[in-house]
This record gives C-alpha cells, structure tokens and sequence, in this order.
C-alpha cells in the first residue's frame, strides 16, 4: 500500500495555481525562479517535489504529454489486481497438482 501523501491536496493545488499565475504575470523571469521561491513561501521541502507536480498538472490540463493521474492510478491498480490473480492462480496450481497426486495414489484397503 502506497504511504500517504506527506502535503495535503488543497496545498499542493494551490501552490501549482499559484505557479501557474506568477508565470503568466510575469513575476519571475523563468519558471524555475517561481517554483523555488514558491516551494520556500509555501514550505514545501524541496522545489523538485514542486516541479513534479506542475508538470503533472500540465499533463493533467492536456498541455503536455504523457500519463495523466488517472491513468497512472489506473495503472497502479490493474498491475496490483494482476499480482492477486497470480498469486491465486499459483495457488490453484499448487492445490491441483496435489489433489492429482492423490488420485493416482492406490487406494489403500
């Protein structure tokens, strides 16, 4: 099971919105300068973790390519599905090969 997230969702919102409106006014002179200074003013650890989540945000938004969230979370939940169903399925195989070995077993009177 994944660990929760250690920022809320309404602050991670937030501070990709905020990102996203200082870029479009202007305020920093590239878009780095407006993730660290935000990241530091919003008390996120480090300004990569920001980073990661406005590019999500712009594959979210269809502005950039590449997996959106729901189906990275698609994703994480057919592959954990798919890990159940082998393991059951090496279950059977191992209940079955034993039920066939006692079949072929003399019976004993």
């Amino acid at each position: 099971m994944a660990r929760p997230s250690k920022y809320p969702r309404e602050l991670r919102e937030r501070a990709v919105r905020a990102v996203a409106e200082s870029i479009a006014e202007g305020r920093y002179p590239s878009e780095f300068e407006a993730i660290r200074t935000i990241a530091a003013k919003f008390g996120i650890g480090s300004p990569e973790t920001l980073r990661k989540w406005v590019r999500q945000a712009k594959v979210d938004g269809g502005a950039r390519p590449g997996k959106t969230t729901q189906e990275l979370t698609e994703i994480r939940e057919l592959k954990k599905e798919n890990a159940e169903l082998r393991r059951a399925n090496e279950i059977l195989k191992a209940a079955s090969a034993f039920f066939a070995a006692e079949l072929d077993r003399p019976p004993k009177y």
